[in-house]
């Protein structure tokens, strides 16, 4: 629907009320799209990816990310493997202690994909 009226133009408005030039998503990539929203869609995975992002060596011990969220170490390594699982983090297990980066690049995917279906 073209909300354009106001303008003069019939040029300006046939160019902005031409069929749209995009394609939806198919379902394999709104599960795949989903899975890694859903996962930020909690307020501590935020927090947590944002922490292991600005940190000195882009990794963070999971032993170090439970002071600043407030969270035992068990509920945080339960958050952090549903960021895992979205792909938004990698895990190495180093001895005792699993440390993560971040895995920016999934999230610049999901988000290039929903700008680009809708052009």
């Amino acid at each position: 629907m073209c909300t354009l009226q106001a303008l003069d133009t019939t040029e300006v408005r046939a160019s902005y009320c031409a069929a749209p030039t995009y394609q939806v998503i198919g379902d394999d990539e709104a599960q795949r799209l989903s899975k890694v929203f859903k996962a930020l869609g909690d307020p501590t995975r935020v927090r947590l990816l944002s922490l292991i992002s600005v940190s000195a060596n882009t990794e963070m011990c999971v032993c170090d990310l439970t002071a600043p969220v407030g969270l035992s170490q068990p509920t945080v390594s339960h958050h952090m493997k549903q960021l895992v699982e979205a792909g938004l983090v990698t895990r190495e297990q180093r001895g005792r202690w699993a440390y993560y980066s971040p895995a920016t690049s999934v999230l610049t995917a999901a988000t290039e994909t929903l700008t680009n279906s809708t052009r």
